[in-house]
């Protein structure tokens, strides 16, 4: 079975003024497509073809045009599951108080986001994961992701892809006003539900 674009959970101008609609458009049927219909070319007639894209991950290091597009439908996935239109605020429960256990406090988990998100040279993700049960920040290049054990070692609940092509036509070169408006649309309620899972 082929792999496909999910649909969005919402419009592609649901989250402006923040990401505007134009860069979502491009963003999911142009860039997360072609990432799909590379992951499925790859893998066709393979002994991949089948297996879940996780699986696929685990073992796709040595194979660039896996490792490469895997990555980028695997993280795109989890991308747009991390924004919503009522998104932004402040996380409650028990992902606040991990979050302050390990951070100290919320801004200094932003402050900490933020860093590793600007200061990924060229492109790739940041990435917030649960190691241990603990939370833990960490970034990736290109399309790696902590599946793959890159990065991070635990299990990825928060993605922010800091690929030009996720900002460019809006904010430019301003990578860290991307980032900072990437906060005002975090979908809390779905990264509290990751945390919960990754835990059990």
């Amino acid at each position: 079975m082929s792999f496909e674009l999910p649909t969005l959970p919402y419009a592609y101008d649901a989250l402006e003024p923040h990401i505007d609609a134009r860069t979502m458009e491009i963003h999911h049927t142009k860039h997360h497509q072609a990432y799909i219909t590379n992951l499925n070319n790859a893998i066709a007639g393979t002994d991949m073809e089948g297996k879940s894209i996780e699986d696929i991950l685990k073992g796709c290091k040595d194979i660039p045009a896996v490792r490469n597009n895997g990555g980028g439908f695997w993280n795109h996935n989890l991308f747009w599951e991390c924004m919503s239109p009522n998104g932004g605020g402040l996380p409650t429960g028990e992902l606040a108080n991990a979050m302050n256990e390990a951070f100290g406090s919320f801004e200094n988990f932003q402050a900490e986001f933020a860093k590793a998100a600007t200061t990924r040279f060229g492109s790739g993700w940041a990435w917030l994961c649960v190691t241990n049960g603990k939370l833990e920040i960490c970034s990736t290049a290109n399309q790696d992701n902590p599946v793959m054990g890159e990065g991070c070692q635990g299990t990825a609940i928060l993605a922010l892809d800091v690929w030009e092509h996720a900002y460019y036509l809006h904010y430019q070169n301003r990578r860290p006003d991307y980032i900072q408006s990437f906060f005002h649309v975090v979908n809390w309620d779905f990264v509290a539900r990751k945390f919960a899972d990754a835990r059990r």
